[in-house]
């Protein structure tokens, strides 16, 4: 069959009433739960997981899928409005996507992100639908020295996000591998850094963290503000959301390179969408001529990270639908989806079962269309959640915020974590520390662990293995680059400070 074969096959599938149905179900409720801070698409795909025992087989991951990729699109909307990001991948948009709501133009950020997210989810569907056996094969040729070098790759790309010191950025990002650490040692079963509480056996929830850093952090951070809001919210119209003609035509190629980093990283199971946003934002920021201007209301800064996470989104599904490898913590539920249907993931799923995999394919296409749609006339709807009183907001926020993380385990001792990482959230808030490398750091230290110590095994204890495979090679003399660039900037940085202290002495 033809490539336009296989696509009128998807679409007569996910245009079967029931199957369209699901789809834009799956959509609306990863929407509304990506706008709601604290639950998740994880909790909410896995507690829907039962009810997809009694559905079609294409129906459950049509719906399922919605869910997880709808809630990309909804978890912008708290983070640019209330500096609360609904979704980890989320974090990266409250940088820029605050401060211009801050400043009266909340309609054109969220204008921006869903836009922004339909070019990332359209981009990832055509990387998914023409390239999904080539892009199977490079996922295949990565084994864990790959995996471990190009994680300290993305660690060392936390110092780029932000305008902070680069050496407060990376101590923030040692800070998030620290509390990754804390929990039970995958490989002995020893209890770390859990103080004999057994709420941390399971380590520290990376949406705990997150809702406490930027969500709690930002009500402490205006605590006594009672009357008026700093935001200026005049009446929302159509041509008020829309980016000026110099904004639109800047927005182009960080859109194209957010989305080809998020294909890129989709489809490297275990990496996720979050770290895409990270690293598109990092790339944003240094290819950027007047990187000043982020984490002041760069719309690139959410164009990027934006349409990474949705493009990410897609091609998650490359690895789980094609080698039976989950992207991701979610696309593993939707992958044990398949195999409770009868449905065993891997090379021969596209042979065997072409109508779910072109069927899954067009309702990406289905789904974002229908994304797009529900999220262009909301907006004034959510922007007008910046006339609300700090009053009356913030307490409702925090009310959100102790619900949403207790949900997840039903845990008190959650809430109590989510207190004290507020805490801590606004005392590097006054001190000028950056919680996004944080956050990256949490992501990304379990999985730098299970790789490293997997291929000190494999190795039998020898730390060249990491430089002597060609691409784990290539990606450690990458950040040897970047180490060497950031020392550079960062003497040249100091240069004129030391010689202005001297004169000032003179």
């Amino acid at each position: 069959m033809t490539f336009v074969d296989n696509i009128a096959l998807g679409l007569s599938v996910i245009l079967n009433l029931s199957t369209l149905g699901y789809c834009v179900l799956g959509v609306t409720v990863g929407m509304f739960i990506g706008v709601l801070p604290g639950l998740g698409p994880l909790a909410t795909v896995g507690m829907l997981l039962p009810l997809t025992f009694y559905v079609p087989q294409t129906d459950a991951i049509v719906m399922l899928a919605g869910i997880y990729y709808g809630s990309m699109y909804g978890g912008s909307t708290a983070a640019i409005l209330l500096n609360l990001p609904g979704t980890a991948g989320a974090a990266v948009t409250c940088l820029d996507g605050n401060p211009l709501a801050k400043s009266g133009r909340a309609g054109v950020a969220l204008f921006t992100a869903t836009l922004s997210s339909f070019f990332g989810g359209i981009f990832g569907l055509v990387v998914v639908a023409s390239f999904t056996p080539l892009l199977a094969s490079v996922a295949l040729s990565f084994g864990s020295p790959e995996y471990a070098s190009l994680i300290v790759l993305g660690l060392l790309a936390a110092a780029m996000v932000g305008n902070a010191s680069k050496g407060k950025s990376l101590a923030m990002a040692l800070f998030g591998l620290l509390i990754a650490m804390v929990g039970t040692d995958p490989n002995s079963g020893v209890d770390r850094m859990t103080f004999g509480l057994l709420s941390l056996a399971d380590g520290v929830n990376l949406v705990v963290v997150t809702t406490g850093l930027f969500g709690i952090a930002e009500v402490l951070a205006n605590v006594g503000r009672i009357g008026a809001r700093d935001a200026k919210v005049a009446q929302i119209r159509m041509r008020d959301m829309l980016p000026t003609a110099r904004e639109a035509r800047g927005a182009l190629f960080p859109a194209l390179r957010g989305s080809s980093i998020g294909a890129i990283l989709g489809i490297l199971p275990g990496t996720g969408a979050a770290l895409a946003t990270f690293v598109a934002y990092a790339v944003e920021k240094r290819t950027s001529k007047t990187p000043e201007r982020f984490g002041k209301g760069a719309l690139e800064g959410i164009v990027a990270p934006e349409s990474a996470n949705n493009s990410a989104a897609q091609t998650a599904f490359v690895p789980t639908l094609s080698l039976g490898i989950p992207g991701d913590a979610i696309v593993a539920i939707m992958l044990g989806a398949l195999i409770i249907h009868g449905i065993v993931p891997g090379p021969q799923l596209i042979r065997d079962h072409p109508d779910l995999f072109w069927g899954l394919i067009a309702s990406f296409l289905i789904g974002n269309v229908v994304l797009l749609f529900l999220n262009l006339p909301l907006i004034g709807i959510w922007v007008r959640i910046l006339r609300i009183p700090y009053s009356v907001l913030y307490p409702a926020i925090l009310v959100f915020i102790c619900v949403g993380v207790f949900s997840i385990r039903s845990s008190v001792f959650d809430v109590a974590v989510a207190t004290v990482f507020g805490l801590g959230g606004y005392v590097m808030r006054r001190y000028g520390f950056p919680t996004a490398p944080l956050l990256l750091g949490l992501v990304l230290g379990p999985l730098l662990e299970q790789n490293f110590r997997r291929s000190l095994m494999l190795s039998r204890g020898d730390l060249m293995t990491f430089a002597d495979r060609p691409i784990s090679g290539s990606i450690l003399a990458l950040t040897l680059l970047i180490v060497i660039f950031l020392l550079g900037a960062e003497l040249r940085r100091r240069r004129p400070q030391a010689g202005l202290r001297k004169e000032e002495q003179r």
